[in-house]
């Protein structure tokens, strides 16, 4: 599976198959094998944040122009539904009746189980094993355990600023939204490439939309688990020959049913433990693409800031992207 596009065109909604052509467990792990980065970097637990230098940060910057600032993180979700089985918590815990009477102070607390699909959130090197082994070859089971994990953690990332590229899939197709169980194929990556104007290139951010929040908006949520719009194993070994830095979306990359038997994330197992490229999930990218269709263009500079929890398999957070 090299990867390459197959045709001229993009896939069109109505011939997605359900999570595409199956792969067989053998092909995809040829595809793990050539995609891996293991060895490349020192400071192995940043992975392909490694790739990003003052230069591409610099880049990014000449990238704004009008200065206008969208946050792409959903808001804190404490209400369960099909999509959010573990909800957030929120509550007050200080009402200006605590301490001492002036000046009052209102407090209130917050947690997630984040892992799932209604927290935007960053997946840190130690959140996906493949075949008992974390990226970098780094066995699983001696790297995390229940104090959190010693290798791959969130804190070892940092910040990333660099350049981000929307892949506007809906817009691209003239269509509301891709439908879930719709598989992004490597040519529908290029034809976006070619229709948008853009350029993958090292370093970069590549979020993908597939319009799953307008459609949750207007039909209602689902179990995004069962299935989703998301990338296809073939669309991989094209993102590590760009040589990217993070892969973002608003549902979690991976397409849904899986293409591979026994895999059930099979995007996550190659980005993350093969070619150590950390993943954004649950974005919320309705409104960059209304800024990036005003402005014009699909490229711009994208500041990812985790929380900095020692031994973080990830975190939440909300990225914010700048034209």
């Amino acid at each position: 599976m090299s990867g390459r596009p197959g045709d001229d065109g993009p896939a069109r909604p109505a011939d997605a198959a359900r999570g595409g052509p199956a792969v067989s467990r053998a092909e995809f792990d040829a595809v793990f094998a050539a995609v891996s980065t293991w060895g490349r970097w020192s400071a192995a637990d940043r992975g392909a944040w490694n790739r990003v230098t003052g230069d591409h940060v610099r880049r990014a910057a000449a990238l704004v122009r009008s200065g206008t600032t969208v946050q792409l993180g959903l808001p804190w979700n404490t209400r369960a539904g099909p999509d959010n089985s573990r909800p957030a918590l929120h509550y007050m815990s200080d009402l200006g009746d605590v301490e001492a009477p002036e000046p009052a102070t209102h407090k209130d607390f917050i947690a997630a189980d984040y892992h799932g699909k209604a927290v935007s959130h960053l997946d840190a090197l130690s959140h996906v094993a493949y075949r008992g082994r974390l990226y970098d070859g780094r066995p699983a089971r001696e790297s995390v355990d229940a104090g959190g994990a010693r290798f791959g953690s969130v804190e070892a990332l940092g910040p990333l600023v660099t350049k981000g590229v929307l892949l506007d899939l809906p817009a691209v197709l003239g269509t509301d939204w891709l439908e879930p169980g719709h598989a992004v194929r490597a040519r529908d990556v290029l034809a976006a490439e070619r229709a948008l104007g853009v350029t993958i290139d090292e370093g970069s951010a590549v979020l993908l939309r597939s319009g799953r929040f307008r459609r949750r908006r207007e039909l209602g949520p689902w179990d995004a688990d069962a299935a989703c719009a998301g990338l296809h194993v073939d669309a991989v070994p094209l993102l590590a020959e760009r040589a990217i830095a993070l892969l973002g979306g608003d549902g979690d990359s991976d397409v849904r049913p899986s293409p591979v038997e026994g895999v059930h994330s099979p995007v996550h197992a190659l980005a993350v433990a093969a070619m150590g490229v950390p993943l954004l999930d649950n974005l919320d990218l309705e409104a960059l693409s209304a800024a990036c269709t005003e402005a014009g263009r699909h490229e711009f500079m994208i500041v990812v800031s985790p929380l900095r929890v020692p031994g973080g398999t990830g975190s939440p957070v909300n990225p914010v992207a700048v034209l």
